[in-house]
């Protein structure tokens, strides 16, 4: 092999070795949570990896071996290991040297940099040159005004002032712009970090903007996706668009998926799923994590790609990797899925948010004393929600001002107590805190917190079990203890549970479930703070900016997020969908929120063909997507209309039978449906009744009654008593009716006026 090929090869490795060690690029700011990081491609490929990893925050084995088995392969295999690792210590030395030797080479032919202009145009640079009793071993701008950088062909310029220019003019001045908005990018980033205040922030995209006129690519990501969701700017999304496409014939992953969803959603442009999904891919083959989240959904419902679980599975275990890796023991922050029908139907009561009014109430009390509202703020500032944000120190203040007063709950929460101070000593014994790593130890208090429910003691119970860690390994107690966990809630429960089942370690392998619990994890990322964004939006009137929001994030698979994007729709709010795209728009998103087993979804697409609602009148359809609603999910409004389609024989026969049976299986599957049901009822048993009379023959029914033997000879008598009896005890009442009504005791008689002549009488 030549030299340069050998030189070629080893600077090749060396680069796919850095690049391995290259970490993910991450903005913490809420504000980009969207937008998601980027994946080094190692990143990418670690993923496919066939060895079960268990992340619970502590330590996982990838062999696949216990401590005790392990011992004998490592006795086994010591002596080769010695031989082996002398001679791969040989090997890299004689690779570090062989890679050394062959850098200064490639360091003596690299292209020499010639100078420009100047006293000594075209000579090549000197480096180090003397300038100014000071050294420089790269080109400078010092001693110049304009900033344009400089370098001497000789040692010292003092001596023989030959110099020229390192770069054109053009250059220079394009480096100069770009630093210039790089700090404008950073005076406007600072300020959005560190203020709170909606003016502030506004300010802040004024800057971003700026930096965005100047091709600065970040600051150009920032504002596009303030554009489009009308964050701190105002919205317009053709302007988004624009700086989307700038952004992708730039390469940038986030432009790439932000024009994907516009294709997808036909904002901005005509609507066209193959341009989004060639979008969407080249946004994930660049490490956009939302891309492959929305990739990973498209594969697992089969949206404009051939369903594959398998491929749903590489996508969504890729983003759960680094939702993993960000989450904290406490099991990370709580997502708010807040659903718009339920927020019209009964205001407040299904959001789960508490009004400022209350939040102030109990904050009140709490500095008045009360222990149970002290631990109750401790607890919504720790895990955040509720409308509440996450403040840690809040919570400790709390916490510390209940345990004070005695608060067993707060001690707890603290680690002064049980069980949370017992899984923090199982912590401690497993790794060594302060003391002595002890496995025994660590297993006993994990088991102790585990029993009272606390769910980090059981995920960490379930990783010794599985690992082997201080205990015979076994999958079925991991399993126990995985699925205690996740039953709290826990994300990295979810994500241990995904990757047994996606391995098929201890259980029978299953894609779909994995996937599913995959899908769970990533729905808890960072930009799931985005469903309370458009929330806010919403009840702020909002509407246009709130549906761009949750159609983004109905393409994440967000099932709540879908049934909120077809509610806009369906209400007609969002002025940026035009009118006649509405319905066949919210048909869409209903569609997808029932695929994932939302009831009212299934039940509005069952009205959507009933109706007629950007689509054609389809009764058997409607009735097919009642029936699913009424057999799946047992839902009383499908049941009533199954009753109803029966009753009408709309879709299917009629059969009046049926209606009554459906309409009695509404009554019992909720108490809501029992008055209507009461009022379908009394109207089915009138369309009976007339149904049954027109049936019969009325005179042939007479002609066979003999009245003598039904009821004597002398049945007329009977009649005609009955008859008169009826008629006194009208009389009576209407004479009863014209009596005079007495007057009350005590009052003087009025005294009669005359009658006035008739030709002033009123009319009557």
């Amino acid at each position: 092999m030549g030299r340069r090929a050998r030189l070629g090869l080893l600077l090749c490795l060396a680069a796919l070795w850095a690049g391995g060690l290259t970490a993910a690029d991450e903005e913490g700011n809420q504000d980009e949570t969207l937008e998601s990081k980027t994946l080094s491609a190692e990143d990418q490929v670690k993923d496919h990896s066939t060895e079960t990893r268990v992340v619970a925050g502590q330590i996982f084995l990838e062999s696949g071996k216990s401590d005790s088995e392990s011992e004998d392969e490592e006795n086994f295999h010591s002596q080769e290991g010695e031989k082996e690792n002398s001679l791969e210590e040989l090997n890299s030395l004689e690779m570090s040297n062989l890679l050394n030797k062959d850098l200064e080479e490639a360091e003596i032919q690299s292209p020499v940099l010639t100078a420009i202009g100047g006293t000594a145009d075209g000579e090549p640079c000197h480096f180090p040159f003397l300038f100014m009793e000071k050294e420089y071993a790269e080109c400078t701008a010092d001693g110049r005004e304009d900033g344009r950088l400089w370098c001497a062909t000789t040692y010292d310029y003092k001596k023989d002032q030959k110099w020229g220019f390192c770069e054109t003019e053009e250059q220079s001045n394009k480096r100069r712009q770009m630093q210039e908005a790089e700090d404008v990018y950073q005076t406007g980033m600072k300020i959005l970090n560190e203020s709170s205040k909606k003016a502030q922030k506004k300010e802040a995209y004024q800057y971003l903007l700026k930096a965005a006129d100047m091709n600065h690519t970040k600051a150009m990501e920032k504002v596009s996706y303030a554009l489009l969701f009308g964050d701190y700017l105002k919205q317009n999304i053709q302007s988004s668009k624009e700086l989307f496409e700038k952004l992708t014939e730039e390469g940038s992953p986030k432009g790439q998926m932000a024009l994907g969803f516009l294709y997808a959603s036909g904002l901005g442009v005509n609507s066209s799923q193959a341009k989004a999904l060639v979008y969407y891919t080249f946004g994930a083959l660049g490490g956009n994590l939302i891309a492959h989240m929305i990739l990973g959904y498209r594969y697992w419902a089969g949206i404009g790609v051939l369903q594959s679980c398998e491929s749903a599975l590489t996508h969504y275990r890729l983003v759960a990797n680094h939702v993993a890796s960000d989450i904290s023991l406490t099991g990370g922050t709580v997502v708010q899925r807040i659903r718009l029908a339920d927020e019209v139907e009964n205001p407040g009561m299904a959001s789960g948010m508490l009004e400022e009014d209350l939040i102030q109430y109990y904050q009140f009390l709490a500095e008045k004393g009360d222990v149970q509202a002290q631990v109750g703020l401790g607890q919504l500032h720790l895990h955040g929600g509720r409308g509440v944000e996450q403040n840690h120190q809040r919570a400790f203040e709390y916490f510390n001002q209940a345990a004070n007063a005695g608060n067993s709950h707060a001690m707890a929460f603290l680690g002064k107590g049980n069980p949370v101070g017992q899984s923090g000593l199982g912590m401690a014994y497993l790794y060594g805190r302060g003391v002595p790593v002890n496995y025994e130890l660590a297993l006993k208090y994990f088991q102790k917190a585990a029993e009272q429910g606390w769910v980090d003691g059981q995920l960490q119970l379930g990783s010794m079990y599985y690992n082997g860690i201080g205990v015979k390994r076994d999958y079925k107690q991991a399993l126990k203890y995985f699925n205690l966990a996740s039953q709290g809630g826990h994300i990295l429960a979810f994500y241990n549970l995904a990757q047994m089942h996606a391995t098929g370690t201890g259980v029978m392998r299953s894609c779909h479930t994995a996937v599913e619990l995959f899908k769970n994890v990533c729905e808890r990322g960072r930009w799931s703070e985005r469903l309370m964004t458009a929330y806010n939006s919403y009840k702020d009137g909002d509407s246009n900016s709130a549906v761009v929001q949750y159609l983004l994030l109905a393409e994440q698979g967000y099932e709540v997020a879908q049934s909120n994007a077809a509610f806009i729709l369906d209400q007609k709010e969002a002025s940026i969908v035009g009118e006649n795209e509405t319905y066949p728009r919210a048909l869409l998103h209903w569609n997808r929120a029932a695929s994932q087993g939302y009831t009212v979804a299934r039940i509005k697409l069952g009205d959507y063909h009933f109706y007629g609602f950007g689509t054609d009148v389809d009764y058997e359809t409607a009735f097919i997507h009642y029936r699913l609603a009424s057999e799946q999910q047992h839902s009383a409004q499908a049941m009533f209309n199954l009753g109803y389609m029966h009753e009408k024989g709309l879709g299917i026969k009629q059969d009046i039978h049926l209606a009554k049976r459906f309409y009695d299986m509404a009554a019992e599957a909720s108490p809501d449906a029992q008055v209507p049901v009461f009022l379908a009822l009394c109207k089915l048993g009138v369309i009976y009744s007339l149904q049954y009379i027109r049936e019969i023959n009325i005179r042939e029914v007479f002609s066979h009654i003999d009245m003598d033997q039904l009821l004597g000879p002398e049945w007329d008598l009977y009649v005609m008593m009955i008859i008169a009896f009826l008629l006194g005890t009208i009389i009576a009442y209407r004479q009863r009716q014209h009596r005079a009504i007495p007057r009350p005791v005590g009052l003087r008689p009025a005294v009669p006026q005359q009658e006035p002549p008739p030709e002033h009488q009123p009319p009557q």
